[in-house]
């Protein structure tokens, strides 16, 4: 069984208010209106001084967990949205990995599934683990990325982006951390083309966007055998609060156990959404011991993806 022994994150101190942000990339007043009281977005966390080598190791060097257990982590994976997150020829997760002196772990990357790459690596990072067989390997996932070009910056009538990481620790095992009870993912292929879909196929993936992530949630939940009643929160990726909390009267979830408040503060940080969402409902002693909670994400391309662990 795949487990969460500890996550850490790491939001850059500089605030960009996203007013700031449309004007350079040409959004006009209404559009920004749009994402200010439609979407709540406000603002997010920018680090123009980092590299992506800096912010994805600046959030593992705050896990305590990992301290004196670097020799045991097997596997270092980078969960992205974008296939390319630095120009030729940096490469961030060896840089981070030498920063953290973990030289010895097999290092690679997951893209497929664009945002919904974070739930991927845990649940591939959990087989490889179990597939092993040595109950004292660790695996560490990194999430997040720079906004480096201006397509990376904001998604059009939807979200914009900022810089913040998380690191995630996991082991197998059902002693202790948080265990993985499920993990759906659905992949709707005809909207492969993501931001560059032809307008009736975006039309339409406009249609089936919360048909469909509720679907995979719903199979989550039956799967991990527990009703949508017993689980104690959602914890999404921040893509706006409009959308999650159209998905919450579709299935009858009650917006507040939708944790959505870093949605105005971070903005849509890729894959890391979930993992900032769990550190900061944890510090707020919104899980107890026994909870369950989901994480969901849906990637561009487009992947629906949802999983269950219990705290």
């Amino acid at each position: 069984m795949t487990a969460i022994e500890a996550v850490s994150t790491y939001l850059p101190p500089g605030i960009v208010a996203i007013d700031d942000i449309g004007e350079r990339i040409g959004q006009t007043p209404r559009q920004l209106r749009l994402y200010k009281r439609f979407h709540g977005l406000s603002e997010v966390r920018r680090a123009p001084d980092q590299t992506l080598a800096e912010l994805l190791s600046a959030a593992a060097s705050k896990m305590t967990a990992l301290r004196g257990r670097e020799h045991q982590v097997r596997y270092l994976v980078h969960a992205r949205t974008l296939q390319t997150v630095a120009p030729y020829p940096a490469n961030p997760l060896h840089e981070a990995r030498h920063l953290l002196g973990l030289e010895h772990a097999e290092a690679f990357t997951v893209t497929e599934h664009a945002c919904a790459s974070g739930l991927l690596a845990v649940d591939l990072v959990g087989r490889l683990l179990r597939a092993e067989g040595n109950p004292e390997a660790l695996g560490l996932v990194f999430t997040g990325e720079k906004t480096f070009t201006r397509l990376a910056q904001f998604i059009p009538d939807t979200t914009y982006m900022g810089e913040g990481t998380a690191a995630v620790l996991l082991r197998t095992g059902d002693t202790g951390g948080d265990t993985l009870r499920s993990y759906v993912s659905h992949t709707r292929g005809e909207f492969s083309a993501g931001l560059w879909m032809e307008p009736e196929f975006a039309s339409r993936f406009q249609e089936v966007y919360e048909e469909t992530l509720a679907e995979v949630i719903a199979r989550a939940l039956t799967e991990a055998g527990i009703t949508q009643a017993e689980l104690r929160l959602i914890l999404p990726h921040n893509v706006n609060r409009h959308s999650w909390r159209r998905l919450g009267k579709r299935i009858g979830y009650p917006a507040e156990r939708m944790f959505l408040e870093n949605v105005p503060v971070t903005g849509h940080c890729f894959c890391a959404d979930s993992f900032i969402n769990y550190r900061s409902a944890v510090d707020r002693g919104l899980l107890h011991p026994g909870d369950h909670y989901l994480m969901a994400a849906v990637g561009l391309g487009a992947t629906f993806s949802a999983m269950v662990f219990q705290h």
